[in-house]
């Protein structure tokens, strides 16, 4: 196993310790020691989304088990990321249900192309998506609560736009019929 493919690997493991952190905090609604613990793993498993893909391009480590468990490994960060905003009351079900919708669709319309023989890469503004509702999910675990919720608002945004890109890009694929 290659080293970006570690990094993945590594951005899975860490989302339990993230959950079990979050569990162990008695007082998840005020920052305190678990919360900064909190926000760092989840910063430090986002910053192995950035470079396992940079090592993987950058020294021609592309391999099939990269391509296939880093958009999952990406999808679950995020996921567990939110839902425990969610339980702590922070954000509201339907942000939640957004963004899983949303992957939900894309990776069908992924599997769907896959099938017809194309592979689709991230597009620019999935990868805006990414950041923007990562940098809300930072902002909102260290509890900074208007600015985070502004910034995962423009995340969820672009959410749907991306979506509908993906859709709208893919349709000739996801529509024949054969």
């Amino acid at each position: 196993m290659n080293f970006p493919n570690k990094l993945t690997v590594l951005r899975i493991l860490l989302i339990p310790v993230m959950v079990g952190i979050y569990y162990l905090d008695t007082e998840p609604t005020t920052l305190n020691t678990f919360s900064y613990i909190l926000v760092g793993i989840f910063m430090l498993a986002s910053l192995t989304d950035y470079f396992d893909g940079y090592l993987a391009r950058k020294n021609n480590m592309i391999t099939t088990f990269g391509k296939f468990l880093d958009p999952l490994a990406d999808k679950l960060l995020v996921m567990f990321a939110l839902l425990i905003l969610l339980d702590i009351g922070f954000i509201p079900m339907w942000i939640v249900l957004i963004i899983l919708a949303r992957e939900f669709i894309v990776t069908g319309i992924r599997l769907v192309a896959v099938n017809e023989g194309t592979v689709i890469a991230a597009s620019q503004l999935g990868k805006y998506k990414t950041v923007t509702t990562m940098l809300g999910i930072v902002l909102l675990l260290f509890h900074i609560e208007m600015i985070g919720l502004i910034i995962l608002y423009i995340g969820v945004a672009l959410t749907i736009i991306s979506g509908i890109d993906y859709f709208w890009k893919n349709k000739t694929a996801i529509l024949a019929s054969k």
